[in-house]
């Protein structure tokens, strides 16, 4: 029978790079650690790894059982905390995934309600994931999806919050400013400041620019919203940010919003949540206080 300790072994084993700090990491000797997955292998007649002089390498079998360790264990482990959290008397925590880098000032505006309501569960947030948002969802990593881009799927439902609308911004002399909106082509002897997400999942390459063929002159990424605008109002770029949020740093950072084409880019958030989770009275007060906060 596969027990847990097995999909830990060869979770550690991916992780330290050796049977010997698996061990370590697992508090086992590597005896018992080779023991352990020796037995498994009797049991089920097919070989987990292979050793080449000190390099081991996982057998087709092998790999398949580690890939349902990354599947499972998060899943056990977050069972095991929950029953841990309920037995000290807690709630528990809402975990809250976010494919969207701009929507962390709006975020902090649900939080702070949202705790009031329920003083005994806490709010964790991640922005990395090992196989993106909706696997992370898949495999109960995350509670709440919150995303721009919804993908539908089996077991998971999606429902918009609130609008937006998605503009270019340029600094004070750059001399896009003086036009209503912008065009694509208009973009190509420009530098396109991001976050770090790739040009595939950002809407100025798949809404704007790939339909018509065109590039900027260079794309550069960066992590802080403060920082990109920075460099927007010093003429070392342009930008795409939520219409909400260009309202938010209007005085602080000189940048001025254009229109992405005649018609614009409009987008909704959307959090998404397990089937079987949307009702959970958290959830549900989470949800509502996502639409009562707007920006």
């Amino acid at each position: 029978m596969i027990e847990r300790i097995h999909l830990r072994i060869l979770r550690e084993i991916e992780r330290q790079g050796s049977l010997t700090a698996a061990a370590n990491a697992l508090n086992l000797t590597q005896s018992a650690l080779s023991h352990t997955m020796k037995k498994l292998e009797q049991s089920k007649g097919v070989p987990m790894w292979s050793k080449e002089g000190r390099t081991l390498r996982l057998t087709q079998a092998g790999e398949y059982l580690l890939n349902e360790a990354r599947r499972l264990l998060p899943q056990l482990e977050r069972i095991d905390e929950v029953l841990r959290q309920y037995a000290g008397g807690e709630q528990g925590t809402l975990h809250i995934g976010m494919e969207c880098h701009p929507c962390y000032q709006w975020l902090l505006r649900v939080v702070k309600p949202f705790l009031q309501r329920w003083p005994d569960v806490d709010i964790d947030v991640k922005q990395q994931f090992r196989f993106g948002g909706l696997a992370a969802l898949y495999n109960h990593d995350i509670d709440i999806l919150v995303t721009p881009d919804p993908i539908l799927r089996t077991g998971i439902v999606f429902e918009p919050v609130f609008p937006y609308e998605l503009v270019l911004l340029v600094g004070e002399a750059n001399p896009l400013r003086a036009l209503p909106y912008v065009r694509p082509d208009q973009l190509s002897d420009q530098i396109l400041l991001s976050y770090p997400v790739s040009a595939e999942r950002l809407d100025i390459y798949q809404q704007f620019l790939v339909p018509a063929g065109c590039r900027p002159k260079k794309h550069k990424t960066l992590e802080a919203t403060e920082i990109i605008l920075q460099m927007v109002a010093s003429g070392r770029g342009v930008t795409t940010l939520p219409q909400w949020l260009v309202a938010e740093y209007a005085e602080t950072f000189a940048v001025y919003p254009l229109r992405l084409g005649q018609q614009g880019i409009h987008k909704q958030i959307h959090l998404g949540v397990r089937t079987q989770d949307a009702e959970h009275l958290h959830i549900q007060t989470f949800k509502e206080f996502s639409r009562i906060c707007q920006p």
